[in-house]
């Protein structure tokens, strides 16, 4: 494409021209007074214009996510109604190739759903195609190394006929079977002890929730970074329990959450000199997926984000999966560092408009 610029009375007009191969491409008509009523009867001149398509109403028009000849490796894809998986559609609809890392212990169940077509439905893309799933990788993003790997994990029969899932051994595999990545999602947390209070949680259930909640995004990006291409990009998924008091979000949940958080902004630091690799997280609101279910009262936390939210709606998970595909777009270029609220703007409210105080 190339350009050429005029100026007609004040006005910058850019023409922009380029191959037309289309059989249907007409020309309009139109003068410049139709354009710009407010200039000089002088000025007036017909401008001719290439449009393809029958009228101007079917001109395509937008500012396009265009993610093709990238590849995203999501960590925490085991069923098809999670935010991991909205943004594994996200990005598959906007071009790029998808890989996924899934808990070893769901990943039977998961790899033969898909095969038997039970995701079909939810696998169906704007343009009506299916998602593909160019390769599914065994994942425990708790351990590092295999030598991390404690002998009970070792020996229990959920991890049995599964081998190289440790977070290094699948960056060596998707290395060897890939090459190289653009987009690194990491979308899982676990806290064995979520249901209890801070005060009630034991340092081995706190500490247990900081590895697989937030570590976790350090060591992938750790081990993942040599193989990212420059100028790739890496969200994770964290919620307003980080800087909120959110009664019921326990077992050190919150404070992976903070740590979570922390961490993107020293990481944006270190990955962006180091390689060029922007680094975001989302912060958002509750979906009742079947992880979110452990808490034990996400029913609730949903319906008091529709009561309280400044737009009064339900939060879907493809919202948070478009924002991911923003996020990790070159439209997002200069953004880094950065917690995103995907949450129908509940995180600004200080107040419960729903509270029974305000009745009175």
């Amino acid at each position: 494409m190339f350009t050429s610029r005029t100026t007609i009375s004040g006005f910058n007009l850019k023409v922009a021209k380029q191959g037309l191969t289309n059989s249907s491409v007409i020309f309009s008509r139109q003068s410049l007074c139709e354009i710009y009523p407010s200039s000089s009867s002088k000025y007036c001149r017909v401008v001719t214009r290439a449009m393809s398509g029958e009228t101007e109403k079917e001109t395509a028009y937008g500012l396009p996510i265009d993610l093709r000849g990238k590849r995203a490796f999501i960590a925490g894809v085991a069923d098809d109604n999670g935010y991991g998986w909205a943004i594994a559609k996200a990005l598959a609809a906007a071009g790029a190739e998808i890989i996924v890392g899934t808990w070893v212990p769901a990943l039977n169940i998961f790899e033969t759903s898909l095969r038997r077509g039970k995701f079909d439905g939810s696998r169906r893309l704007p343009n009506g195609s299916l998602m593909e799933i160019s390769k599914v990788y065994p994942l425990d993003a708790v351990y590092d190394t295999p030598e991390d790997v404690p002998e009970d994990v070792k020996t229990n029969k959920r991890y049995a006929g599964c081998s190289n899932w440790t977070v290094k051994e699948v960056a060596e595999s998707v290395k060897n079977d890939f090459g190289s990545i653009d987009i690194l999602v990491h979308s899982l947390a676990n806290g064995p002890e979520v249901t209890k209070s801070l005060l009630e949680t034991s340092r081995r259930g706190y500490l247990a929730a900081i590895s697989a909640s937030s570590y976790s995004f350090v060591s992938l990006l750790q081990h993942f970074l040599p193989i990212m291409n420059p100028g790739g990009a890496s969200i994770s998924l964290t919620y307003i329990a980080s800087e909120r008091t959110i009664p019921g979000y326990g077992g050190g949940m919150s404070s992976a959450k903070a740590a979570l958080e922390s961490d993107t902004k020293v990481l944006a630091f270190e990955a962006g000199r180091k390689g060029q690799i922007r680094v975001n997280t989302i912060s958002a609101g509750p979906l009742g997926s079947r992880a979110a279910k452990a808490i034990g009262f996400i029913e609730k936390m949903i319906d008091y984000s529709y009561s309280n939210a400044p737009l009064q709606k339900e939060l879907l998970a493809d919202e948070v999966g478009n924002t991911a595909a923003f996020l990790v777009s070159p439209l997002a270029s200069a953004v880094t560092g950065s917690v995103v609220y995907v949450d129908n703007g509940l995180n600004t409210m200080g107040l419960a408009v729903d509270s029974s105080t305000l009745a009175t």
